[in-house]
């Protein structure tokens, strides 16, 4: 009897180890520790200034201290890879921006997958872009700048801050969308950019609303086109892409926070609403504004829903006009 009584004591002791062994492991409680927010572009960057206008109020909603650190490379890839690489606990968040559409395009044997490496967290906020051209005599509508350009093709230049950034591909998307045939002229930055344009030395360019405003209010540059849905309260004057009858021509400039694929969804939870908290602070709006931003506060969902059609968007530029990353 005694025998059979330690068998059972036994056996029960197997299946309770079994038991115990299979259950998971309780989850750490969030935030444990200092969350970074890696910036995959390099200081005063528009992802960068958002970044370090939430992450002072992130830290008080959740209270955990919260760094940002700017980890640049390779069009973001570098920054964006490490975070794809981290742990799954929200303690590691991407903020970055429309690149991680865009760079894909370019880019075939990236290290990680824009949409499978990671959770969408926030879209934080969008800016709009402007076609821009240096003035010329009898171009004052859009019609008229494709005109012209189609009198003559290929002898007309445009300016972008480089091969294979948005300003590009957006202004490819342009011309794909319109038949214009127009050289591209790329240069180290926006600097470069938009100096030849004042200096006349090319005639157009696709740039932030906000990076132009400044020259098209002196008159130095005329604003033909908006890409945004909606006209710029700034200049309301200027119709969008859309009504000129390119709908397909809606481009927003877009910065977003993603966290490593597979980050529990109460912790996404949680980092949503307090990134959303800190967008609704009115000085980090008019800090936003002064930048041309334009803050969002949404569930994660709206930023799942942008990625999916720019990566289609940028795929069939990129094919479209044969271009190629540097």
């Amino acid at each position: 009897m005694r025998f059979v009584t330690a068998l059972r004591y036994s056996v029960y002791s197997v299946f309770l180890l079994f038991a115990l062994a299979g259950e998971a492991p309780a989850q750490a409680p969030f935030p444990s520790r200092t969350i970074t927010i890696v910036v995959p572009f390099t200081p005063a960057t528009g992802a960068d200034i958002i970044a370090r206008l939430v992450a002072p109020r992130l830290a008080d909603k959740l209270g955990a201290a919260v760094v940002v650190e700017n980890k640049p490379g390779a069009s973001g890839a570098i920054g964006t890879d490490f975070v794809a690489k981290a742990a799954p606990d929200g303690h590691t968040l991407l903020f970055t921006a429309t690149a991680h559409g865009t760079v894909p395009a370019l880019k075939r044997n990236l290290p990680y997958d824009p949409v499978r490496s990671f959770t969408p967290v926030a879209l934080a906020a969008t800016s709009a872009m402007a076609f821009v051209i240096a003035p010329q005599p009898g171009i004052t509508r859009f019609a008229d700048f494709v005109a012209a350009v189609k009198k003559q093709p290929g002898a007309l230049h445009y300016s972008s801050p480089g091969n294979g950034t948005p300003q590009h591909l957006t202004m490819e998307l342009v011309k794909l969308e319109t038949g214009m045939d127009i050289a591209h002229i790329p240069y180290k930055g926006s600097a470069g950019a938009s100096t030849d344009l004042l200096g006349g030395h090319v005639q157009a360019t696709v740039a932030s609303l906000q990076t132009m405003a400044p020259f098209v209010t002196t008159g130095k540059l005329r604003m033909l086109a908006v890409l945004s849905e909606e006209r710029s309260g700034a200049f309301p004057d200027v119709p969008t892409m859309k009504e000129l009858g390119h709908p397909d021509l809606v481009v927003d400039t877009w910065y977003g926070v993603f966290a490593p694929a597979g980050t529990p969804a109460d912790v996404v939870a949680r980092l949503n609403a307090a990134i959303n908290e800190a967008l609704q602070a009115a000085e980090v709006r008019d800090a936003m504004a002064k930048q041309g931003l334009t803050a969002v506060t949404d569930r994660p969902e709206r930023l799942a829903a942008l990625l999916a059609p720019e990566l289609a968007r940028w795929n069939r530029v990129v094919a479209g006009a044969k271009i190629m990353g540097d």
